[in-house]
């Protein structure tokens, strides 16, 4: 690879080793398509309404909690446009991103102002220890890390946790600069006012409606998420070259469809600009310079469980 390209994200510039030529043909990819963006985002939420109808339908049957796992699934895969959107990728304008990642991000208790910047950090400074904020709470030294990981428990705490102290002024994150503390800090209130809000009309209503088609579902459907965004960095190099230190997992239609082909995730990193209906284009590009690339996250995970037992 010989030459170098930027890509600006807002917050954040990373660099790809490339030829003049794939460079121009990298380039051709970065137009964003509202219309993509909105027939993949109606196909999702078509899927939330279909399983969701399918939890009604079984209700006091013994397929009840297998549809909620679906659900679940269908629901906890939101956080596919939520990153498009805090990227700024899937719609042209940043009132559809924002809007979009503010209705997503509250299903998914992620607050999209301070979600985007932990994310730009983490795309700042992937895989460096002290830097990159995914590192900080993502032990896998064990059987036990790996269970606490996956079975989303280090999510909900965490994410449970910085609303609360975000709501109440405790913002200590370093990626977090002293001119976005109040609008990290109004976005917390506002996410806990909503959800009490929830609450209350829940109990007045004495309905069961968000126990069986919300939390019920994202709890048993996180898991599921956890073990898909597991294989983007873990085991990749500690470089900052981002086609070395991020993953690239070739598989089914299907997840390429649930995760907005987040699967092209070295493609992803080394090119933030490029949409998620053309990573597959960028994959074609870049796939003889990407270091980890996994077919399938079945092999993924038994590498993982292969590591594992042999740090014991």
């Amino acid at each position: 690879m010989k030459s170098t390209i930027g890509v600006d994200t807002d917050a954040a510039e990373e660099y790809v080793n490339l030829s003049a030529s794939e460079i121009a043909q990298l380039r051709a990819l970065y137009n964003k398509s509202d219309l993509s963006a909105s027939v993949h985002l109606m196909a999702h939420l078509g899927l939330v309404v279909f399983t969701g109808l399918l939890v009604y339908s079984t209700m006091k049957g013994p397929l009840f909690f297998p549809c909620m796992l679906a659900m679940g699934i269908v629901m906890s895969f939101l956080f596919a446009p939520l990153h498009e959107c805090i990227h700024r990728t899937a719609f042209r304008t940043r009132s559809a991103n924002n809007i979009i990642a503010a209705i997503l991000g509250f299903v998914l208790l992620l607050p999209p102002i301070h979600f985007r910047l932990f994310h730009m950090a983490h795309h700042r400074w992937t895989q460096v220890p002290s830097r990159d904020p995914e590192l900080a709470n993502k032990n896998l030294n064990n059987s036990w890390d790996l269970f606490l990981q996956i079975s989303g428990y280090r999510y909900w705490t965490g994410n449970i946790k910085a609303i609360i102290g975000h709501a109440f002024g405790y913002i200590e994150e370093p990626y977090i600069s002293s001119i976005r503390k109040l609008s990290i800090a109004i976005e917390a209130r506002y996410y806990i006012l909503a959800y009490v809000l929830c609450l209350i009309t829940s109990l007045y209503l004495s309905s069961n409606f968000l126990l069986f088609y919300w939390i019920i579902p994202m709890l048993l459907g996180q898991p599921v998420l956890r073990l898909f965004l597991l294989a983007e960095h873990t085991l990749c190099s500690f470089s900052n070259d981002m086609l070395q230190n991020s993953r690239t997992t070739i598989t089914n239609p299907f997840v390429r469809f649930m995760s907005w082909n987040m699967c092209f995730h070295a493609e992803h990193h080394a090119c933030t600009a490029i949409p998620f209906h053309a990573l597959p284009r960028a994959h074609q590009l870049l796939r003889n310079y990407i270091v980890e690339i996994t077919h399938g996250y079945t092999s993924f995970n038994k590498i993982l469980e292969t590591k594992l037992k042999k740090g014991k």
